[in-house]
């Protein structure tokens, strides 16, 4: 499957990309896989996106699809059908923070 993502304007920087990104997910898409997938296209975002030792996704750090946050779905949850088909994009949208 070829997976669709946006990254936030810092991650498009430091991956040197201009718009989403396509990538081709083997087996089932989850944000695990998707995750995966970005990060072994992409050697710069490890660590960026989801700690390296653990694997959780960074706190200030969103994912969304199809109008829904699935920040704290499990990441080994099947994405929606239009994410996995590519007609929709994973949104990986920096959070905001402050007082």
């Amino acid at each position: 499957m070829t997976v669709r993502v946006v990254l936030p304007a810092h991650l498009r920087t430091l991956s040197r990309v201009d718009g989403e990104v396509k990538l081709d997910v083997d087996g089932p898409v989850t944000q695990r896989s998707v995750l995966d997938a970005l990060e072994a296209s992409y050697p710069m975002l490890r660590g960026t996106i989801r700690d390296q030792v653990t694997h959780e996704r960074r706190a200030f750090l969103r994912l969304f699809a199809c109008e829904q946050d699935l920040s704290h779905e499990s990441p080994d949850a099947p994405l929606p059908e239009p994410v996995a088909t590519g007609a929709e994009p994973l949104l990986i949208v920096g959070a905001m923070a402050g007082g």
